[in-house]
């Protein structure tokens, strides 16, 4: 069983920076790929990132790449999503997800088994 607590959500003004924390419970973090997913206001939700447990492989949808970076710190059993230059579209609740056959299908919300609680992130002026 893993346990996965988001924070680091907040409301910025477009253009600003922020970065989402996820932390995990667990002996068996390092097992796991580890997901971003969004969900905006009346729409579903969908993939924004993802890390491969062991390569650290790192995996973005078209709308955040180049903008958002996602990384992991096995030693503490966290997971993190750097966002640049946000937008008002990137305003959403952000979910951190784990699950092992994420290390074959990272954009597939039915390949990761835990979820977090969601943070949200709102954008705007």
């Amino acid at each position: 069983q893993v346990q996965l607590v988001e924070s680091g959500g907040g409301l910025v003004q477009p253009g600003d920076s922020l970065r989402l924390s996820c932390a995990a419970s667990g002996r068996t973090f390092s097992w796991y790929a580890m997901g971003w997913f969004r969900q905006a206001p009346g729409k579903e939700r969908e993939f924004v990132a993802a890390i491969k447990s062991s390569s650290s492989r790192t995996y973005y949808s078209d709308s955040v790449k180049g903008r958002f970076t996602i990384s992991r710190d096995n030693a503490v059993n966290t997971v993190f999503l750097q966002m640049n230059s946000l937008k008002p579209e990137d305003t959403a609740v952000y979910y951190c997800a784990a699950g092992e056959r994420g290390n074959y299908y990272p954009g597939s919300e039915s390949a990761y088994d835990y979820w977090g609680q969601g943070t949200q992130v709102t954008v705007s002026s």
